[in-house]
Formats: C-alpha cells, structure tokens, sequence
C-alpha cells in the first residue's frame, strides 16, 4: 500500500513540527516559552466572548456560503477605515485566512502553472500551493537589507509563460516588512503589464509602527480587475481559534468562482461569524492598546537580541514576527535541543527553523521565526533562556 506523491511532496510545518517534542516537555513539567507561533496571549474583544455566550439558537444550521450578510456588510464599514469601498458580494467569508489563500490558488492557478512569491514568506502558504497544483517562485529578500524586494529587473526574471500571480503579504510574515504605497503602486503596475494577479494577505494590517502606514491593495483605483485581498480575524482580534477569514475582490469573475469553491465546503462556521461580527462592533480603544502593547514587546525583543553575542535580526515595522539569524549552522537542530536537552530554572523556549519559511534550498538554514506575542516578563523570560541555550549548545 502506497500513500499518494502529492501528500509524500508536501512539508510538516516548521511553526507546528516540534510540537509533539514540545508537549512531552511540558508533560514532565517543564515551562515552554512558545515563539515559534503566532498564538496572542491578548484577550479576544469581550464582545465576541459575549455573543457566543448569547448564543441561543434552538438549532446550528447551514449558513450562507458566502458567510452571514450581517458580517460581510460590517466588513464593508470597516474597510472603509483603509479608502476601501466594497459591496457585501465582493467578500466570501472563509474558514480562516488560510482558505482563503487555497481558494484563490484554485481560482487563479492551473496545474503547472506559477506563482511568484518574496521569500522567506508564511510557510503553509507552500501547502496550499502544492493542494492547487501551482508552482511558488521564490523572490529572495535578505535580512541585511530588511527584506526589501529587490529592484523590478530581478522580478521581471521570474516571469515565464506560466505565471499567474504575485503573493504579498503586508505586514509581512514572517519578516515584519510593510510595503509602502509607491512600492504597491509600482508592483500593480508591474502585474497590469505582464497580465497577472496580484493576492496579497493583508491579516496583520492592524499593526504598523514607527512611522508606517498601512495601504490596503484594494485602495487603488484602476486596477480592481487583478486585486485579491486575503483577510482574517485570527490575529487582529486574537481569535485563533475561530477560523474566520475574507476573501475581497472587485473582479466579479473571481468572486463567482471562488463560490464554487464555497458552496462546495457548504458554509463557514455559523457562531464564530457571530463572535467575530461582534469583535468589529468593539471600541477604537482596544485595537489601539493591542497595538501599542505589540511595539512594547517588538521594542523590548529587538534590544534584548541585539545584546546576545552573535544574533542579528531585522527591525520588524508591521506584525508581530520578526527573523533572527543565530550563530549556529542548523537552528532546527539548536531548537531541538532547547526543547530536549536544554532548560534555565525549569524554563526552555520553542523556535520556528526559518528554512521552511523559503523556498531555496539551503536558505534560513540558521535562522528562526520568532512571535513576540507573549506578554514582556515571559519574553525576558525566553530571551535568557535563548542566550544560555545558546552558549549550552556551543559548548556541548
């Protein structure tokens, strides 16, 4: 017996692979620091906590494929925020971002067909692509030069015959980079000359610091035919958990094929849309907090990285993530060992290997994603715990 080549081609993900070493760790009692996932320990907005509690449906029935129009008209009014004006048809709901991304890969993508993509980028992004049968082509963008994408001959390079689309994701995971309104200028006009689509995953739009702006794609005008907006509830209002995303898009083609795909599923989850239409009624206040609390953790982590011997790392300006080269050769190798041989008062912490984050072979390959999503005693907590680790692992 024989499992299929497409499920044997497919890659564990490097945020969720160590877990299983993870959790018989804390089994024995010992404390994890998790920074290898983007798990917020904010409290989701009382709001939607409330409305699941007044849930008082006889019967959970089938919804809209579409999701509940209640939702989808509150979206409207809150893309409006970012000079977005949609009507409730140009938004199918879905499971999470992450059906989002796959039904827009299936709406866009033949078999065989190519997808460019800046790397390192969302690693299950790679997943999906493989269930469409399209192709990513990794854009390398480094960390010396904050993982910026290089300039328009090197992109034009990657066109062929088979290109479909390019994926952005702004604020990027896992790098922290946020595209300014003149690079999403030149990159629209970029994809309308080469006739392609452009999706980007605009999920952590909430969290721009410094002096950055966020510019939502579907901000500019004149190029709605080739704009796919990919959306979630997931981090902007710390409910994980609740798999509800958006798939936005003015081109009426895409949205009436992505509802193929949607009537297929039969409908998103019915009381998570009701928690999350509640997480939009919230107060400007509590995005505002998240927010500030996000810098408070991304300032404290990047001076305390800076002071470990032999770490560099970039200056994440949206998300909460950020990369980090360590003074190893293999960090999926030193992250095992944090978690089996290592631990600084019954404490240890858990990485994401960055390798899996790219798609060329042997880049990140002593890197780590790390989610500054814990609040700062916890990350002080974890930052001892990788400068000891890492002194441990160089002398064992």
């Amino acid at each position: 017996m024989k499992l299929s080549n497409r499920i044997l081609s497919y890659q564990y993900s490097p945020i969720r692979k160590l877990s299983p070493v993870s959790d018989k760790v804390e089994e024995s009692g010992v404390i994890v620091y998790h920074l290898n996932i983007g798990q917020p320990d904010i409290k989701t907005p009382i709001e939607a906590i409330e409305a699941i509690r007044a849930y008082d449906k006889d019967i959970i029935c089938y919804g809209d494929s579409a999701g509940h129009l209640k939702l989808r008209k509150s979206l409207v009014d809150y893309y409006k925020k970012y000079d977005v004006e949609v009507k409730p048809e140009e938004i199918v709901i879905t499971t999470g971002g992450s059906e989002a991304l796959l039904f827009i890969f299936q709406t866009l993508c033949d078999e065989g067909s190519e997808t460019i993509i800046p790397e390192p980028y969302y690693t299950n992004v790679s997943t999906f692509a493989k269930m469409a049968q399209t192709e990513l082509v990794p854009i390398s963008s480094s960390l010396e030069k904050n993982f910026s994408l290089p300039g328009w001959k090197e992109l034009e390079k990657k066109i062929t015959d088979k290109t479909r689309a390019i994926l952005l994701c702004n604020p990027n995971n896992p790098t922290g980079y946020v595209y300014s309104k003149e690079e999403l200028k030149g990159i629209l006009e970029f994809c309308k000359a080469h006739k392609l689509f452009i999706i980007v995953d605009e999920v952590y739009r909430e969290f721009c610091y410094d002096s950055e702006k966020f510019i939502s794609i579907l901000s500019f005008k004149g190029y709605e035919d080739i704009c796919v907006c990919v959306d979630s509830f997931s981090k902007r209002f710390s409910m994980c958990g609740a798999r509800v995303g958006a798939l936005v898009s003015k081109n009426p083609e895409i949205i009436s094929n992505v509802m193929k795909l949607a009537q297929a599923r039969l409908c998103p989850p019915d009381i998570e849309q009701i928690a999350a239409n509640a997480a939009l009624q919230a107060p400007r206040s509590y995005m505002e907090n998240v927010k500030k609390e996000y810098q408070k953790r991304r300032d404290f982590i990047l001076e305390a990285l800076n002071k470990i011997p032999g770490v560099k790392c970039n200056c994440p300006k949206g998300a909460f993530y950020l990369v980090a080269q360590l003074p190893v050769e293999d960090a999926e190798d030193f992250s095992l060992f944090l978690l089996r041989d290592f631990k600084y008062k019954n404490q240890t912490v858990m990485l994401a290997p960055a390798a899996g984050f790219y798609a060329t072979e042997g880049m990140g390959k002593n890197q780590v994603r790390i989610a500054y999503v814990l609040n700062i005693n916890d990350l002080k907590n974890a930052m001892d715990c990788l400068e000891r680790g890492l002194k441990a692992y160089k002398e064992k």
